[in-house]
């Protein structure tokens, strides 16, 4: 018994401890025999039994602490690599969260709840596989452009590549026959595929499956979204760790796949704001990837047609006094098949008879287009009927009692809904103020978009061939693909060609490939021109570069029909810089416009930002926690290179009942920024404990934000 007692050993294991407890490391437990690095094992925390992964051997015990025992070794399966673990030390240590919230998050939710037991039931079974495809996707003959990109691909050593594809350019093309040629060159090589949202992910799952599938099997090709269920993002996950699955495709979480053999990142559409987490460890997967790829010795390919100006200027190449950029510039600029980007056409709106909703040119084109078989497509990136409901007597307004911000007017279901808490009632049949029965839709939303579309184009018929009848409008947004499956059939109707007039979000806006949309309008976009987000800009160019990059896709049909792919922007603001660079298709100069004024204003990429967010029962004790958290930290030396501004309140400052505030913090220093809030965290911990903090519901700290 004696020699038992001194065989067990202390090893280090990440949990996921509470946000609160201020519990940044791996907890001290005992073990019986060794542990390898990455196992994971079964643990005590609190009343309850958790799982965990060893993070190593603990050279000493807590002062005073007295250690429990780890439960259970999950066998059977191996351990999760140093390249994984160092990952998820990375960005609990860059944004600021505890090791074990950052790692257990990267395992798929049932592996946490499986006991060992359990674990070797689930491993013994046979892995199920989709069904075998008959036919193979045959790889394309590459554009000469493609053939020069796949030739530098080869020729570079590991790193990061931005390749600067214009729509319809073929990076996908790239995408696979990079891949494959990784698999081939390697049988143990791994690569993974990341995308900004799960409905684009379906369709590239398609091509790769077809395209991979009858070489390497069914089950070479595997996904991880939110998307799926438990059993799912499990099966997945224990595929891509066992090394069984040669690629992954996901979104932002695969970034935490466990890959052992990983090779290649792909990123497809990397400016896309959705790849920042923003609930719990605000990561940048983008980013992340390119950190795992250099620490792997992977290649990572970055994609997009409008990249973010943070990979533009880390690509820029050498020039005098300029060593350049850390990535790799790669540029297709021209469609595949000769194809012509669509001519932007501007409809100066302060021309138009008051009142016009959609211009009579647009309404023309759209009309010739339906009477020729084309499809067209309307972008509003604002769901539901009207973004407010008004009274004409007494200024009642469809205020949320819970926000800062109007309930949406959703005509389908007779509802008033706020989009940020969820709250939502029965239109109601008079003023709720004055009683006057006069209340109307105030703005316009997609509901009403497609209303207006159908009257409009009411006396318009579809040719011949198509069962000449009324025009077929569709819309897609968060309302109408709320069932499930209800997105993939409305795009399979707009690809067989069962729409006409397709209304969305910027749901429609990436990634997909439709073949017969020859013309794109925008309806409202002025409203990102003069934002107080400095991003607003690039994220309204990339928006609309990206829809305009729906129309014409298939350059032989276009010709066929005899027509050209054109994109309607209807604006107040015409002469605008933004829109000059959009009618060239010119990102290379907005771009450098962009640059030139966030450099002057020493705005990222030339500085670097935190943002740390305080919520509250009051607007006052929100901003208060945050001006002592400020003081707190005037004594450390990084605290002169860092620049803290005054809290305010966030632009809707209550949701749900509870006040927000922010405070930004900014230097031009990377490293000082970093020195700073790890410095930080414990004060805030301890501040939240105080007086100060009492009013405080929670706070959290946001590394590299993308809106403010």
């Amino acid at each position: 018994m004696k020699e038992a007692a001194q065989s067990r050993i202390r090893v280090q294991v990440a949990v996921q401890t509470p946000a609160h407890s201020g519990i940044a490391e791996p907890l001290t437990y005992m073990a019986p025999h060794p542990l390898p690095a990455g196992a994971l094992v079964r643990v005590p925390l609190g009343q309850r039994e958790v799982l965990g992964v060893v993070w190593g051997e603990a050279a000493q015990a807590p002062e005073g602490a007295t250690l429990r025992d780890v439960t259970a070794v999950l066998e059977g399966l191996p351990p999760l690599s140093a390249g994984w673990r160092d990952l998820v030390a990375f960005a609990a240590r860059y944004y600021q969260r505890a090791i074990g919230e950052v790692a257990l998050a990267g395992l798929p939710p049932q592996l946490r709840e499986l006991g060992a037991e359990q674990l070797a039931r689930r491993l013994a079974r046979k892995a199920k596989t989709s069904p075998t495809v008959a036919e193979g996707d045959v790889p394309r003959a590459p554009t000469p452009e493609q053939a020069a990109v796949l030739a530098e691909l080869r020729a570079g050593d590991a790193g990061a590549f931005l390749l600067h594809g214009s729509t319809g350019s073929g990076k996908t093309e790239v995408y696979l026959q990079t891949v494959a040629e990784l698999l081939a060159a390697d049988p143990e090589a791994q690569a993974l595929v990341m995308v900004p949202e799960i409905n684009l992910t379906p369709q590239l799952e398609a091509r790769f499956v077809a395209r991979f599938a009858p070489v390497y099997g069914a089950g070479a090709v595997v996904s991880m979204h939110s998307g799926l269920t438990n059993p799912q993002r499990l099966g997945s996950w224990l595929a891509a760790h066992l090394g069984r699955a040669r690629i992954v495709l996901g979104t932002r979480m695969a970034i935490f796949a466990s890959l052992p053999k990983l090779a290649l990142i792909v990123v497809d559409e990397e400016h896309d704001p959705s790849y920042k987490q923003q609930e719990g460890a605000r990561y940048s997967a983008r980013d992340l990837a390119v950190w795992r790829g250099r620490r792997e010795g992977a290649r990572v390919l970055l994609g997009s047609a409008t990249p973010s100006l943070e990979s533009w200027w880390g690509s820029r190449p050498p020039s005098d006094g300029d060593a350049g950029g850390r990535y790799r510039r790669l540029a297709m600029p021209s469609r595949v098949g000769a194809g012509a980007l669509p001519t932007v056409r501007l409809v100066d709106m302060n021309l138009q008879p008051p009142r016009t909703r959609l211009s009579a040119g647009l309404m023309d084109a759209i009309a010739q287009r339906v009477a020729r078989g084309e499809q067209s497509m309307l972008l509003l990136n604002r769901r539901g009927y009207a973004p407010v409901l008004a009274c004409s007597a007494c200024e009642w307004k469809s205020e949320c009692p819970h926000c800062s911000a109007y309930r949406v007017f959703h005509k389908i279901d007779r509802s008033l809904r706020c989009h940020h808490c969820g709250f939502a009632e029965r239109v109601p049949r008079a003023c709720p103020t004055c009683g006057n029965l006069d209340i109307a839709p105030v703005g316009r939303g997609t509901e009403r978009l497609e209303e207006e579309l159908a009257e409009l184009l009411a006396g318009v018929r579809r040719p011949e061939a198509q069962g000449r009848g009324p025009v077929r409008i569709a819309r897609i947004d968060a309302d109408s693909t709320r069932l499930e499956g209800a997105l993939s059939r409305q795009l399979a109707q707009v690809h067989d060609g069962a729409v006409d007039v397709l209304v969305g979000t910027q749901m429609i806006a990436k990634g997909h490939d439709f073949r017969r949309v020859t013309l794109v309008a925008a309806i409202n976009p002025d409203g990102a021109l003069f934002s107080s987000d400095f991003r607003a800009p690039e994220r309204l160019f990339s928006l609309l570069m990206q829809s305009g990059g729906r129309a014409g896709r298939d350059s032989a049909w276009l010709a066929a029909q005899g027509s050209r792919a054109e994109m309607w922007i209807q604006t107040f603001h015409p002469q605008h810089p933004l829109f000059a660079a959009l009618r060239r298709h010119d990102y290379a100069a907005f771009a450098e416009q962009q640059l030139e004024e966030r450099r002057a204003a020493s705005l990222p990429p030339f500085a670097f930002q935190a943002l740390l967010r305080a919520d509250a029962r009051t607007q006052e004790a929100a901003q208060a926690f945050l001006t002592a958290a400020s003081a707190a930290v005037d004594d450390l030396p990084e605290a002169a290179a860092v620049q803290r501004y005054p809290a305010v309140p966030l632009a809707i400052q209550r949701v749900a009942n509870v006040e927000r505030a922010q405070m930004l913090v900014e230097s031009e220093s990377r490293m000082a920024l970093q020195r700073l809030l790890a410095h930080w965290h414990p004060r805030l911990h301890a501040l939240r404990r105080s007086p100060e903090g009492q009013g405080i519901i929670r706070w959290l700290v946001d590394v590299d934000p993308q809106s403010i």
